[in-house]
């Protein structure tokens, strides 16, 4: 399916990997329509920061995702549908995990409720590369094993097995698109890149880290929007779940020590126990396969993990941008 001229619904759009979705998306001729979470601020986040010559081409819509009246309307005349609002922290959600049910589950079923009501032709669900836990063979491929090692990955674990199962029993058009650990400007500062690149420029004496040993797979956001936009023009997908990773793998420790460097910091690298998950909980090794992406959709990550860290760190850097984060608190 080509995206141009093509009516396309972007949920959570307001946040870090949607806002660059939507940018990708009108540079691919999409007519975009941007659902953004209500708030009586009128704030429509990161979309709010991009220029103004590409906000005035977005339709806004604004609500919330629990909502299955205004997530019905937002969908009407919608051709393609890339579901990405959720709760996504997994610190928040040991202690909130209503929340993530609420979001997660029951945010995905609106969506599903409504495509199958009004016939929408392609829908793409975001997953998570938590929801195959600590590895139990690497690369991981899609068949691996998923293992609910936290609230958060046991609500999108249930969210692709529901849009599964609309698959497999509507024929809903359903691809359960999943990302591996994208990072790059605008991510929140509950995640490990923000966190080391933030007190590194802050000054701080030590960089205040949890686990060290634990390894991802690192996706810079400009290369995971593509993905997404090349599953979406694939016609072969629906019903299948489909991987985005690099196929390679950084110890925390190892990437703390390379930001460092790269920052030119001062910083030590300092253990806090307050920022380490359950024993339990804890995804020890991810280390993705792109073998199914490449060879349906031709994919390919660009950057190399420098270049995006690079990147990522020259947005950070910029004092307008910094002084929205707050590298003196844990962010959970």
């Amino acid at each position: 399916m080509k995206l141009k001229d093509k009516k396309v619904l972007v949920t959570g759009s307001d946040g870090f990997i949607g806002s660059h979705l939507v940018e990708a998306l009108q540079k691919e001729g999409a007519d975009v329509r941007a659902f953004c979470f209500y708030n009586s601020f009128g704030s429509r986040g990161w979309l709010d920061t991009i220029a103004s010559e590409k906000i005035s081409k977005i339709d806004f819509f604004m609500g919330d995702v629990r909502d299955p009246n205004g997530v019905r309307e937002t969908m009407k005349d919608i051709d393609v549908v890339f579901h990405l609002a959720a709760l996504i922290a997994v610190p928040f959600s040991y202690h909130s995990p209503d929340s993530y049910v609420d979001t997660n589950i029951k945010g995905t079923l609106n969506i599903l409720q409504a495509a199958k009501a009004l016939g929408t032709k392609k829908i793409l669900i975001t997953s998570t590369s938590e929801v195959y836990g600590t590895s139990l063979y690497v690369p991981i491929d899609e068949k691996h094993p998923k293992q609910p090692q936290s609230p958060y990955s046991a609500t999108k674990i249930a969210a692709d097995c529901l849009a599964e199962s609309f698959y497999r029993s509507f024929n809903l058009p359903v691809t359960i698109v999943r990302p591996f650990n994208t990072y790059g400007p605008r991510q929140s500062a509950r995640a490990i890149i923000p966190t080391i690149i933030t007190q590194a420029l802050s000054g701080k004496k030590e960089i205040k880290l949890g686990s060290l040993y634990p390894t991802r797979d690192l996706l810079y956001v400009k290369d995971t929007v593509s993905g997404f936009i090349e599953i979406a023009k694939c016609d072969h997908l629906e019903g299948q779940h489909i991987n985005i990773a690099t196929g390679s793998e950084i110890q925390v420790k190892k990437l703390a020590e390379m930001i460092i460097k790269m920052t030119g910091s001062k910083s030590k690298i300092a253990y806090d126990p307050k920022r380490v998950r359950p024993d339990k909980s804890e995804v020890e090794r991810l280390l993705g396969s792109r073998k199914k992406i490449t060879k349906l959709t031709g994919w390919a990550p660009e950057y190399t993990m420098e270049r995006g860290i690079k990147e990522t760190i020259d947005w950070f850097s910029d004092p307008e941008n910094l002084k929205l984060y707050k590298a003196d608190i844990y962010n959970v």
